[in-house]
């Protein structure tokens, strides 16, 4: 198994040009359902997959810093085209409650999801997490939860956001984030949810020059990125975001892991991404070429892909069928 593998770009003409990259949509509606943990309400989300058996891997896929479930919903509806995938909003943000009982950071959230993936039940997990959600699902693969049979981590952030290339928009976001904390509550809950600031941090994270992709993406983070329960939450999550990440887990997880990294993404470096496969005791690199820190949006199905066929090597339920009806363009 290779170590490192830059996934070649298609040719031009036969690019995708829309958010669905050329792909038919089935308009899934997933089930959304909830259960308690650590004194919170925790809602997640149910996309049954068209030829998923009961016996059949699930995906579980957890969001990054100031998501929710919808961020994912490009993936885990490509990916419920073979298997049943489950989403769920951490806690404090969407349509999750905030935590009670202790702070909003990599430890609570990974006790949280490790409740879900016991919930499922007797069925193999497959943790996909992107950007900070990679960091929580790296932290419970470590602890080798019984279910959890594989690890895929798209856009995983592989070194301290004040080490990375985006160092100084790292610097100038914790500024940020201190100002809002410092005012009075009703002005900072309004500077914290300001949708200027949410525009400019869309901007420069988004690499595609597609401008119906922009305006969907640009239409997504103002949906959806002010969807937190309260300032206090969103400041402990940050703090988490810029101090934790993959590689203080990697070295204790024993399952198959999947890297899905982005040749331009900001938050993580190739050559950074190269040493983090390094640490895991069995990891495979996937590099996205003309990507950033959005893989979810700009390349969703791709990714989608890659993840599809790392299950399909971890042999956990027989697809044989389905891998038939697969075509060049679901593997790009």
């Amino acid at each position: 198994m290779p170590r490192s593998r830059r996934i070649p770009q298609p040719p031009v003409s036969s690019r995708p040009t829309t958010v669905f990259e050329k792909a038919p949509v089935g308009g899934l509606f997933p089930y959304e359902a909830e259960f308690t943990s650590n004194g919170a309400r925790v809602r997640y989300w149910t996309y049954a997959g068209r030829e998923s058996r009961d016996d059949d891997a699930v995906m579980l896929l957890v969001h990054g810093f100031r998501g929710d479930h919808h961020g994912l919903a490009l993936i885990a509806e490509a990916l419920a085209s073979r298997w049943d995938v489950v989403v769920p909003d951490l806690p404090g943000f969407g349509k999750s409650e905030p935590l009670t009982t202790c702070e909003h950071d990599v430890a609570a959230y990974a006790d949280v999801v490790s409740d879900l993936v016991h919930l499922i039940g007797n069925r193999p997990v497959v943790l996909v997490g992107h950007s900070f959600g990679s960091v929580v699902a790296a932290a419970i693969a470590a602890r080798r939860p019984g279910p959890v049979a594989g690890l895929a981590l798209i856009n995983p952030i592989c070194e301290p956001a004040l080490e990375s290339s985006a160092r100084v928009p790292s610097l100038a976001a914790a500024a940020f984030y201190r100002v809002c904390a410092s005012l009075p509550g009703r002005w900072g809950n309004t500077l914290v949810r300001s949708s200027v600031v949410t525009r400019i941090s869309s901007l420069l994270m988004m690499k595609t020059k597609d401008p119906e992709l922009r305006r969907f993406i640009n239409g997504q983070h103002d949906a959806y990125f002010g969807s937190f329960a309260s300032r206090a939450v969103v400041l402990q999550a940050y703090r988490a975001s810029i101090r934790d990440t993959v590689r203080d887990s990697a070295p204790g997880v024993d399952v198959p892991t999947l890297l899905v990294a982005a040749e331009k993404d900001d938050l993580g470096s190739v050559p950074g991404q190269e040493r983090l496969a390094e640490t895991f005791p069995n990891a495979r690199l996937e590099i996205i070429p003309d990507v950033g820190h959005l893989i979810h949006y700009e390349t969703p199905r791709r990714a989608a892909a890659m993840i599809d066929g790392f299950v399909d090597e971890l042999e956990l339920g027989s697809k044989d069928s389905a891998q038939a009806d697969r075509t060049p363009e679901d593997a790009r």
